[in-house]
């Protein structure tokens, strides 16, 4: 058996869990937060028999798809009248999904 880690953005995280659960896969749902955008996350904890992990990685890849998005970056404006920082939009690649599948040595429901 195998757990797999899936760590996904928020946004696709429904149909994620929709998707899975239609398909037989048992499913925890964590809420967190990234560090770099510090946006929510959301973290899935998926029990896995060995024979069906590519069918579960194949179903995350089907919802998590990478894509662009506009997001505030700051530049410090030291030496100007006003100083502070000043906002400016940076393009940045977010959605796609974190997995890591680990061995799981025993499993048991109490």
């Amino acid at each position: 058996m195998k757990l797999i880690i899936a760590i996904v953005q928020d946004e696709d995280s429904s149909r994620l869990l929709t998707g899975l659960m239609n398909k037989g896969f048992g499913v925890t749902k964590l809420a967190t937060t990234g560090g770099f955008l510090r946006a929510g996350n959301t973290t899935l904890l998926i029990g896995v028999e060995d024979d069906k992990v590519p069918e579960a990685i194949s179903a995350i890849e089907s919802v998590c798809k990478s894509r662009k998005q506009l997001t505030a970056a700051s530049t410090s404006t030291v030496g100007v009248s006003a100083g502070g920082f000043v906002p400016f939009p940076v393009e940045v690649t977010v959605g796609g999904a974190t997995l890591f599948v680990l061995s799981v040595d025993q499993f048991m429901k109490v």
